[in-house]
């Protein structure tokens, strides 16, 4: 009975890895070692394009960053206090005076 069972068995792996069966089914074979490829290939270039993602997210954190730094340094340095400080090694002080206003005298002609 074992003897049988292991026969069979032999049978069934020899009918299974018989090589005309192999040679008929070669292209399939490689149709399925292509995908294999293709697939592994997807994989990696998922990751490269994850990686290249969060490396392009974290640069533009970092020019948020500078562009808020900046931007709150032109504020600070354009008050009138600071600007008043920045022209005073130039000789320049502020006006107390009120600027007057020119009015153009209309003129009629009859």
């Amino acid at each position: 009975m074992i003897e049988e069972k292991k026969n069979s068995t032999r049978r069934v792996i020899g009918e299974v890895l018989n090589y005309k069966w192999m040679v008929n089914n070669t292209s399939f074979f490689l149709f399925l070692a292509v995908l294999a490829v293709l697939y592994i290939a997807n994989g990696h270039m998922a990751d490269n394009r994850i990686r290249k993602i969060s490396e392009t997210s974290r640069q533009l954190k970092d020019l948020q960053y500078e562009y808020k730094t900046l931007k709150s340094e032109v504020m600070f340095k354009s008050r009138e206090s600071e600007m008043v400080k920045a022209a005073e090694p130039l000789g320049l002080a502020m006006d107390t005076i009120a600027p007057y206003r020119i009015k153009k005298l209309s003129t009629k002609n009859n």
